[in-house]
């Protein structure tokens, strides 16, 4: 039977419900109700054939809360009948209670009322998200005070852990970061927004907060050079801003994913080591005396591994790739893996070498989601290569002998 149930109907309002709708309606003022509910009713020949169950929907219709449209029909078979034409919600208190949501109604009522004494720049959030918002409602209050107190301090320059609002910790700032980012860009003046600044990560720089600092870990491999007194060639990490402000006779820099690589690349006259951060390099960024070095980096032989190289060079155009070659890849077919996840996506900063292997690679034109990962290749490989590229002879000081 296609006919609508009560239950049929209910939905359809369930359906307004679940996507906000009803809520939202209390703030834009959207003139729903006297609201029309689909109606499925019986055919012709349902009432020819199936006239008992036609006479219990009728029935069953007529104790919904509904307003129903009657109209008299003259059928050949059963004559005069009075059958319903269509179904009306008239209120929109008569839909939530029919779905049981008085509580939740009444409650983000609340919410709307406490919003537009404390911050009514807010409201806007509240229309856009009410579902969300009811799922809010314990931490509401709190979720205002932190906008009231950013409101109050224009640049604060402080850790978030410092924020001193009663019951109120860093850990619930963290955990609402999201939702307060949000509110903060509807609630602060423009010129208070970080605008460059964006994602939960960058939360705290976007709105004036101190952040921790980005931390990069380096080593000298050149024992003439001196970074602490009385070490050679120390395992360094410094906060991104003192490494940005080094100013070191540095002639080339390996950059590597691969701790052991990091940490076993030999000594190398005017080079220095740093271990990379994956797809994060705005901590290098502010490095602008790398620019002047030559800067080698050198990852897996996958997908992952160029799209890497191809964000790097946003930061630094003029980095070159490492063993990340074609010949490189064939002389390991030992220790060839399997990528989890390939990349599809386009890059636009490779090499014509570089890009005809990563298309090979995506396309799987050598093997399905091949990979060859930097520490399966051979050390003598590495350090032969090492040789060429920087020009080293044979004798030259400190490097292993082949």
């Amino acid at each position: 039977m296609s006919w609508s149930t009560p239950t049929d109907l209910r939905a359809q309002l369930a359906r307004l419900w679940e996507r906000g709708e009803l809520l939202r309606d209390t703030l834009n003022g959207t003139p729903r109700f006297p609201l029309r509910l689909t109606l499925k009713t019986p055919s012709s020949s349902d009432l020819s054939e199936r006239f008992e169950a036609v006479r219990e929907w009728t029935a069953t219709l007529a104790k919904a809360p509904l307003r129903i449209e009657w109209q008299e029909v003259r059928h050949r078979v059963q004559g005069k009948q009075r059958l319903p034409a269509a179904t009306w919600i008239d209120t929109a208190e008569g839909a939530i209670a029919w779905l049981g949501k008085q509580d939740d109604w009444a409650q983000f009522a609340r919410l709307v009322e406490s919003t537009r004494q404390a911050c009514p720049a807010l409201l806007p959030w509240l229309e856009k998200r009410p579902l969300q918002a009811l799922a809010l409602t314990d931490a509401w209050p709190r979720l205002l005070a932190v906008v009231a107190w950013r409101q109050a301090h224009p640049r604060p320059g402080i850790y978030l852990r410092q924020v001193d609002l009663a019951g109120i910790h860093s850990k619930f700032i963290e955990a609402h970061r999201a939702v307060l980012a949000e509110l903060f860009d509807l609630a602060l003046p423009a010129e208070q927004i970080d605008a460059s600044r964006s994602g939960s990560g960058q939360f705290a720089a976007r709105y004036g907060f101190r952040e921790k600092s980005l931390r990069i870990r380096w080593r000298p491999l050149d024992p003439d050079i001196a970074t602490l007194p009385g070490l050679s060639a120390p395992d360094v990490t410094l906060d991104a801003d003192s490494f940005s402000r080094l100013t070191l006779p540095v002639r080339t820099v390996i950059i590597t994913e691969n701790e052991t690589n990091f940490l076993t690349l030999p000594e190398l006259p005017g080079a220095l080591a740093i271990f990379g951060a994956g797809y994060g390099w705005e901590a290098l960024s502010g490095a602008k005396w790398l620019a002047n070095c030559t800067l080698l980096y050198w990852g897996d032989i996958d997908t992952h591994g160029f799209a890497i190289l191809d964000q790097l060079r946003g930061h630094f155009p003029g980095v070159e790739s490492f063993l990340m070659d074609r010949a490189t890849l064939d002389a390991h077919a030992a220790f060839r893996g399997s990528e989890d996840k390939p990349l599809k996506i386009d890059l636009h900063r490779l090499t014509t070498a570089e890009q005809t292997l990563y298309d090979d690679l995506r396309d799987n034109r050598i093997a399905d989601s091949l990979r060859l990962e930097q520490e399966h290749l051979g050390y003598t490989w590495v350090l032969a290569h090492l040789r060429q590229r920087l020009g080293l002879s044979d004798r030259a000081r400190g490097y292993p002998a082949l």
